[in-house]
């Protein structure tokens, strides 16, 4: 089905996700991957208003400048696993200014529908608890173009080792071939695909 809506009309799509079966003990974990400067947290924004207020967990709070795509495990102990059990997840997000765990703990209610977004959401360890994955439909080269005029010019170190990070993942483990909906934002709004994802 292709629909197109601006971000206020994002209706349709939180109600197929609101109408999923849970995945996660009672939580419909629904995952928003795609490649660094894809937009995906503001479509996440907009997708958690749609929802009602849908808690949102952002990756980047789990990852950090030494592990940028080894957080699997940290996630499954302070999120997944709590949530599964019905319980809060509680974490202390990475600051990415000062290059540390702060001392400050995030919580995360147990809701019908949380939304994770960050590159490598829709991972191959990670599938098996998702409702649901969305991918952002934007190539790597616009998408990460975007992100650096974004971040400006004293990160451009950091993003060269980002892209080079970023291929590696993906090249291993995609999860584009895997999402249930491909999502395009568009000069006002968003347009969806759902699709039959492949299957490992």
């Amino acid at each position: 089905m292709n629909s197109t809506a601006p971000p206020t009309s994002l209706a349709p799509l939180a109600a197929r996700l609101r109408a999923l079966p849970p995945s996660c003990g009672q939580v419909r974990l629904i995952a928003v991957d795609g490649h660094a400067g894809s937009g995906k947290s503001t479509f996440s924004g907009h997708l958690a208003d749609a929802l009602g207020g849908a808690p949102v967990l952002h990756l980047d709070d789990l990852a950090s400048h030494a592990e940028l795509f080894g957080w699997t495990d940290r996630l499954r102990t302070r999120v997944t696993g709590p949530l599964s059990r019905g319980e809060r997840a509680r974490y202390a997000p990475y600051d990415w200014t000062l290059r540390r765990f702060g001392p400050a703990v995030r919580e995360l209610p147990p809701a019908p529908v949380v939304l994770m977004e960050g590159v490598g959401a829709g991972r191959r360890a990670l599938r098996p608890l998702l409702a649901h994955l969305l991918w952002m439909d934007l190539d790597a080269e616009r998408s990460w173009r975007r992100g650096r005029e974004r971040d400006g010019a004293e990160q451009s170190a950091f993003w060269d080792g980002w892209t080079k990070a970023e291929t590696e993942h993906f090249s291993a483990d995609p999860s584009r071939p895997f999402a249930d909906t491909l999502v395009r934002q568009l000069r006002e709004g968003y347009e969806w695909h759902q699709r039959t994802p492949a299957t490992a």
